[in-house]
């Protein structure tokens, strides 16, 4: 398409052929310091090259790289997170729950799911979004550091097959690359939102509203940017709470009550739902400065501010009522004939503070001649992180009374990295660099006697640690011939965790210090078969580090720690591709074939031990898990008619538990959460410059849960289920100025689930002016 969702495609070709250097495309300089930003026309795409753009992407891409550009995700995507820019990317999915989803919007790939958050990096203007400190649904990237209004471009770099990244990247690489302007700009944008949601005994409808402003301007050598932004959003509950029809005991004791709704989980087995939990009213304010100043036409620093704040109150609404029409929030309860003991905490409310802050540094040579550098920082810190919950029922709750708080600051991670492009010939490009990465953990929960306002009292427990990983690594990208290239790297990578320890409300115990040493090789390679065809093959190993959270989150029992193991195994993946890629329709079309095969040994899960614990879930090294799959990816410009698009996609995985000891049913069964087979489908039409129309489809077919694939029962609470969904959007350019878009995502209004229900049908509509 015109505007395409892949604007690399034509631009890495356009580099190639200024070059004078015929190769796959996907494996030329498309991103590092020779970065082409893209402007659409209605009947091609320009190329403009800019070498001060930021980006985490090496300049030799070794394996598959998909992305969009603003002007694309504009037109076709309903974007109010910066997470909806990879909505119809190939083999992605983000587990948004609801808009401003903070807390759990992981990113799934090709051969992970969305529990294993530490096996993909986010990166925006070279600094890390991913919150490696642990693994799993409460590790998501922080997304809130990016708004969509002021993304520039995303770039996906699929698999661990550049050198320039550590084993986290296993299954993709996401680069965010922000506006920097070439002269004075102002945009604002207003978007409303809101959805109706109907899930068991709940019936409302959910709204929200965001506010952005961005300012810009280049002045001679020096370059500043101003976004602003403010989200409201009163999301839908997601969670439920439930009790098993099973352990009611048969009895007249307890309150009667009424209002509990009869389903079965996910293993399919009886249970009551009793109420609609986790309904999230957050207020994010975000606020980025960039500025930058070039010292001479090939050597530019720059320096980025970046402000997160999110207030949060979780709300609840009961199901239960007694014979005089009250709300029952604890206590001993009756639903047909059966005793169940509802706890305080079972229906409770929350609330979360959080102000966290980035800051990037960058300093970078760009003279395209034999040798170039760069020297990049980063930092995120969790200034403020305190999450209040209290430890009585609702209705005395709402008032204060006894809870805990936990409070995290001192948390967050550092980023240093020292690279080199040497260019001793036409024929090579070397690429080389040192980098190190520390995370920090602390975390303290305290008793307090007012959970709404009250002060930390006595601690109830906590726990620390770091880690740190150092790493050297190469690569040569050779160009053999006119038709021959090959990409061959290295990484050698020094893992260290210490500092850790756990505590309970009287003692505290350490953890040992561990140092441990990894290589991880890298290789493709690529051949032009003529100018339509191009097959590429690429092999790389990953050793994922377990995080600080897997490694001493646990607890003390007669001053033994228990339920964790700070002796895990790293994951250690080896993956290859093979690509078929072919050019359609004089450029205006695409196709990519790759198969791609995973396999990982030690994989990291929360299982039992049938072995030694069988009553004891932690986090444990899994032997051995296979995936084989294919993808396919298709784009096609003014298909039939002029402005009539198609982009499509097609993922099947076979992803299984080949081996694990220590927990035998799991064998020969499905990896969690990494379906069979996904789908993406796009057609957008433009009849003319001011107005676009797009519609969408996203299909993920059947996952399970849990490692042996009991959850059969899919479409419930904890269930993980198939869906197809619908998405619309209209842009019409209203004056120069002025354009207005309204969009309903879902629109078949398919209820399904992701453990969280997601959103059901939602109506968007947006105002934004430029200038």
């Amino acid at each position: 398409m015109p505007h395409s969702l892949r604007p690399l495609r034509l631009r890495a070709l356009a580099v190639a052929m200024a070059a004078a250097f015929p190769l796959s495309l996907s494996l030329l300089p498309a991103t590092a310091s020779a970065i082409e930003a893209i402007e659409n026309t209605t009947q091609a795409e320009r190329v403009i090259i800019n070498g001060d753009r930021p980006s985490s992407l090496p300049k030799e891409i070794p394996t598959t790289i998909e992305g969009i550009n603003a002007k694309t995700m504009e037109q076709t995507i309903n974007a109010i997170d910066a997470e909806d820019a990879l909505k119809y990317l190939p083999s992605l999915l983000v587990r948004k729950r609801y808009v401003g989803d903070y807390n759990h919007a992981v990113l799934a790939t090709r051969a992970s799911g969305t529990g294993n958050s530490a096996r993909s990096m986010v990166y925006a203007d070279g600094i890390l979004l991913s919150n490696l400190l642990g693994n799993g649904a409460a590790f998501t990237p922080r997304w809130g550091l990016v708004t969509p209004e002021e993304i520039e471009r995303v770039d996906v770099l699929y698999g661990p097959f550049s050198a320039a990244y550590p084993g986290n990247s296993a299954g993709a690489v996401v680069d965010y690359v922000t506006r920097m302007p070439k002269q004075f700009e102002a945009h604002a944008k207003l978007v409303g939102f809101s959805e109706n949601f109907q899930q068991y005994g709940t019936d409302k409808s959910y709204s929200g509203k965001q506010l952005s402003a961005s300012l810009g301007n280049k002045q001679g050598a020096f370059s500043w940017w101003l976004n602003v932004n403010q989200l409201d959003s009163d999301g839908h509950p997601i969670a439920f709470a439930n009790k098993l029809a099973s352990t009611g005991v048969s009895s007249n004791a307890g309150t009667a009550v009424t209002g509990a709704i009869a389903d079965k989980n996910p293993q399919g087995l009886d249970w009551w739902i009793l109420g609609a939990t986790g309904q999230y009213h957050t207020t994010q304010d975000h606020a980025k400065v960039k500025l930058a100043y070039d010292f001479s036409p090939t050597l530019r620093a720059s320096y980025t501010f970046g402000y997160w704040r999110n207030n949060m109150n979780s709300g609840v609404e009961n199901y239960l009522r007694d014979a005089a029409g009250n709300a029952v929030y604890s206590g001993d309860i009756n639903i047909a004939g059966k005793k169940y003991t509802l706890a305080p905490t079972d229906m409770s409310n929350s609330k979360n503070q959080l102000e966290h802050i980035t800051h990037g540094l960058n300093l970078r040579s760009n003279t395209k001649g034999e040798f170039d550098w760069e020297v990049a920082a980063s930092l995120y810190d969790y200034s403020k992180d305190i999450v209040r919950a209290p430890t009585v029922a609702i209705p005395q709750a709402n008032g204060g009374g006894n809870g805990r708080i936990t409070d995290g600051a001192g948390t967050g991670w550092n980023t240093l990295a020292l690279k080199g492009i040497w260019r001793p010939a036409a024929e090579h490009t070397a690429e080389f660099g040192y980098q190190r990465e520390a995370y920090q953990m602390r975390t303290l929960v305290s008793d307090t006697d007012d959970w709404i306002n009250g002060g930390a009292l006595k601690r109830f427990s906590a726990f620390q640690g770091n880690t740190q990983l150092q790493s050297l690594y190469a690569q040569d990208a050779w160009r053999i011939n006119p038709q021959w290239k090959a990409i061959v790297g290295g990484r050698l990578e020094q893992w260290q965790a210490d500092r850790g320890a756990i505590s309970s409300a009287t003692s505290t115990l350490p953890f040992a210090e561990r140092k441990e040493n990894y290589f991880s090789p890298k290789a493709a390679i690529a051949f032009k078969a003529n100018d339509d065809w191009t097959l590429k093959a690429s092999a790389g190993r990953a050793v994922r580090m377990p995080t600080v959270s897997e490694l001493y989150q646990g607890s003390i029992s007669t001053t033994a720690i228990v339920n964790n193991d700070p002796n895990l195994k790293p994951e250690k993946s080896w993956t290859t591709e093979w690509t078929a890629e072919r050019t359609l329709n004089d450029g205006k079309g695409f196709l990519r074939t790759t198969l791609f095969h995973e396999r990982t040994r030690d994989a990291l899960y929360s299982q039992v031990n049938t072995l030694v614990t069988p009553n004891v879930t932690n986090i444990q090294n899994v032997d051995e898990i296979h995936t084989t799959g294919l993808e396919l990816a298709y784009q096609a410009n003014d298909v039939f008619t002029r402005g009539l698009d198609l982009v499509a996609s097609l993922t099947y995985a076979n992803s299984e538990i080949t081996r694990n000891d220590k927990f035998p049913a799991s064998v020969g069964k499905w990896q969690p959460r990494v379906p069979a087979w996904r789908a993406n489908f796009v057609i957008s039409y433009r009849p003319d410059d001011k107005l676009s129309t797009t519609l969408g489809l996203r299909y993920s077919g059947k996952q399970y849960g849990s490692l042996d694939n009991s959850d059969s029962n899919a479409f419930t609470y904890q269930g993980f289920s198939s869906f197809v969904v619908a998405d619309v959007r209209v842009r019409y350019q209203l004056a120069r100025q002025w354009v207005a878009s309204v969009g309903i995502d879902n629109l078949n209004n398919k209820k399904y689930w992701a453990f969280h229900p997601y959103t059901q049908r939602s109506v968007v509509g947006e105002l934004k002016f430029d200038f």
